[in-house]
């Protein structure tokens, strides 16, 4: 039985198999979902332009044209919209390739709709309160563990008030994660995303800006709780929002 919704999420399903759309489809507005089914990353951008979706299941084998590799890349790169892969490979190397791009989670076919109906909640339930926080940011500073990140000053505060000497580059990767807690980034995600600044050439990896702001908010750097490495992906911010 669906459960109640005080808002009907909107899902994007994006597939070029005709059956799997419909069953998808027929599934999970049974389940209270408003869902929308596409063939192809074309079809998926007229309907995100026509107004707001809370998550995109996305086929990573589409026909022709660009792969779901390429939609994902793409959709990252304009929206922070949940993004669930589909695929008929159960490879690692795809998962982490889809994780990298900035997909949410990633589930092989074939699979129980169940299955995928739990994975879809956890990821809103996920994504609620990074929502939550990244709205909050535009009209205040992040407040998280007893710190305080004033985005619009460039400023951190220590939870005892002092003040946080950040470089430009620790302050925008640190930014970039606390907007959006509980999200994985990868180091190519974070390289693009810093890269309007002109970085130092003794300053190019992420991994060494990440070495260096853990020294600095870490009690303790070697075992860190604030910003937490994910093996062979990148980074999250793992922070508690006060």
């Amino acid at each position: 039985m669906a459960e109640p919704h005080a808002r009907q999420e909107h899902l994007v399903v994006v597939d070029d198999d005709a059956r799997i759309r419909q069953m998808l489809a027929r599934y999970f507005e049974e389940e209270g979902y408003r869902v929308t089914t596409v063939s192809d990353g074309k079809s998926m951008r007229e309907v995100l332009g026509r107004g707001a979706a809370d998550l995109v299941l996305l086929d990573l084998m589409l026909g022709p044209g660009e792969s779901g590799l390429d939609i994902a890349r793409d959709l990252r790169a304009r929206s922070d919209i949940p993004i669930i892969m589909l695929t008929g490979r159960d490879d690692v190397v795809d998962r982490i390739v889809g994780l990298e791009v900035g997909a949410d989670d990633y589930i092989a076919k074939p699979f129980h709709l169940r299955e995928v109906l739990a994975r879809i909640k956890t990821v809103l339930r996920r994504r609620a309160p990074a929502q939550r926080v990244a709205e909050a940011s535009a009209d205040g500073p992040i407040r998280f563990e007893g710190w305080e990140l004033d985005i619009g000053r460039r400023r951190v505060v220590r939870p005892d008030g002092s003040d946080v000497a950040l470089t430009t580059g620790e302050f925008d990767i640190l930014s970039i994660l606390a907007r959006s807690p509980g999200r994985v980034f990868s180091r190519d995600m974070l390289m693009d995303l810093t890269r309007g600044r002109q970085l130092d050439v003794f300053d190019r990896t992420i991994d060494a800006q990440i070495a260096r702001l853990r020294k600095k908010i870490e009690t303790d750097p070697k075992n860190p709780l604030l910003v937490k490495s994910v093996r062979g992906v990148g980074y999250v911010f793992t922070g508690k929002a006060d």
